[in-house]
Parts: structure tokens; sequence; C-alpha cells
């Protein structure tokens, strides 16, 4: 059973419309307490020029076939920003029966990827996600900084069950709720697309069921794109390190996001990243061809940084 699309749109459409004042609209508030949080339907029909009737089919996900102008209306009238009208057209497109699509094939990471995983080990650490946050494959350094997803049985290999349901992650991350906040919000988007997929809707009612803070950021009907930004962790080992994410679809694979992560040079976040890279390296034997010195002690480190 998939995620109904009318259900999730007059959600959606409520929860933006809840948001707004009467000043957004420009109606003067006589001093009376207003019923409902934010605007009226009518408040909100008027602004977007459609009539009130119309717009309350459109919430309750009786209305089929919404034109583009009407969707471009709306979204002004509730000042979705540019994620936001993206998911509202996801939503709002119809969905007949017929035109379902088949069941997701497993998703794989072409050879040419893995490769350039390789290359960037040791140096930083970068991880691909597809669908519904599954992490499909990832380097060395990455599952030294958050965790070995190669590890887990692969359904659980899962950055969103990580952050949810692994009590380890609330210590890897010092800001969690707002990741927490930040994971729910780039799944919602997802649900656009991936509303017939089974294993995300499984997902999603597993991180529902177990999960109080995801029922609640859920609840929100917020929506995000990962394109760059920062984070910050707490490594048991080396302590904390904030770094810049870089988000990238690969051509040919647009469902597939290639993240990787950098420091800024000479902070204590590249020494401390650095020795992690070195700490990783360590349990590997080195190549007889290539050895490599491998540096635990942070001083050594620091004192290379001041050559």
């Amino acid at each position: 059973m998939g995620l109904d699309h009318n259900v999730e749109l007059g959600e959606f459409l409520r929860s933006r419309r809840a948001r707004l004042g009467p000043g957004d609209a420009g109606v003067a508030v006589n001093g009376s307490a207003r019923r409902v949080p934010g605007l009226r339907r009518e408040e909100l029909a008027r602004l977007a020029g459609v009539s009130t009737d119309y717009y309350a089919r459109l919430e309750q996900g009786r209305h089929r076939n919404v034109s583009a102008s009407v969707l471009d209306s709306v979204s002004r009238a509730l000042r979705l920003n540019e994620v936001e009208h993206i998911y509202l057209i996801q939503l709002a497109r119809p969905q007949p029966r017929a035109a379902r699509r088949p069941a997701a094939r497993p998703q794989r990471v072409r050879p040419g990827l893995h490769r350039m995983l390789e290359t960037l080990d040791g140096l930083t650490p970068a991880f691909i996600v597809g669908r519904g946050m599954q992490v499909l494959a990832s380097n060395r350094l990455a599952r030294s900084l958050i965790t070995d997803f190669e590890a887990l049985p692969h359904r659980e290999r899962n950055l969103a069950r990580f952050i949810f349901l692994d009590e380890s992650a609330r210590q890897l991350y010092p800001d969690w709720e707002q990741i927490a906040a930040e994971t729910a919000a780039v799944l919602r988007l997802d649900a656009g697309q991936n509303c017939e997929d089974r294993a995300f809707c499984e997902l999603i009612g597993e991180l529902a069921v177990k999960s109080e803070e995801f029922r609640t950021a859920w609840a929100a009907h917020d929506v995000s794109r990962r394109s760059h930004g920062t984070k910050r962790y707490r490594h048991p080992q080396v302590g904390e390190i904030t770094v810049a994410y870089e988000a990238l679809s690969p051509p040919g694979d647009t469902d597939q996001t290639l993240f990787v992560y950098t420091t800024e040079s000479g902070s204590p976040s590249e020494t401390a990243l650095q020795l992690l890279a070195n700490l990783t390296a360590s349990l590997t034997p080195p190549s007889p061809a290539a050895p490599r010195p491998v540096l635990t002690d942070p001083d050594d480190l620091l004192e290379i940084h001041a050559r």
C-alpha cells in the first residue's frame, strides 16, 4: 500500500495555509478570536484567484487535472519556495491507476562511481545515497566518520533509519534535532516521487512506529532538497569535525546523490579528519608497492601542518 497522493496533497496545503497570518493576506483583524490557525480557506482562495469551493475540493483531494496556472496561483498565495512548489506539482499531478509505476528495481552504483569513491578514500569522506536515503556505496573514511553501513544488513543501510533509530546518532550529531528535522523534510520531498514504492512506504511506516521525533517532524509537512551546506560531527575518537558538503546527482542516475565532504584548510576540523583518515588506514595493511606511514598522534599532524 502506497502513500495516497490526494491525502498528502490536502495535508500539505493545510499545513502551508496554517503558517500564514491574516496580515499576509491583507486581512484586517477585528480583535475577535479566529477558530483556525493561519488563513481561512476563503481567504486563501481569494488570494489565489479561485472560488472557495474549488480550493476546498483541492484541499480535500477531490479535484482532478488541476491546471499549471492554478497551481502557480495557489503556490504564490501560499508563498511556497521553489522546493515546496515542486512538491506541490508532484502531489497534484494525475495518478490514474493504470499509469502507476511498476515496482522499482533495486538501485546499483556503476563501477566508475565506485572507483571515484575509492580515489577519494584517505582524502575525504564520500558516499552515494539512493531513493529513500538508502546508502548505496561509501568509502572507508565516510564509514569511519558516520557508521559502517556495509557491515549492516542491506535493508538497514539507510541514513534516515540510522539518524532516527540508532542511539549512537544522537551522540554523533551535536545538532541532532536539526538533522532529524531536515532528514524528515528530505523524505517528504522524496514522497512526491516515491508514493508507490513499497520499500519507501515501509521505511516511512517503520520510522513512524518507532520514533516519536519522526512522527512530529513528518507531521510538519516541511520539504527540503539536499544541495550543499555544513554538518557537525562529534566523533568518539577524534572529537568535533565540521564539514562542508556538496550533494551532486551523477549524470544518468538522477535518483542517486553523491555526497562529498570537505573541511576548511588549516582548521582543527581538517586536522581531526586527517587523524581519522590515518586511524582508518591503520586498520588496513598498506600496499607493498606503496607503503604509507600511519600517523595517529595529533601533535605529529600539527607539526606537519606547521611546516
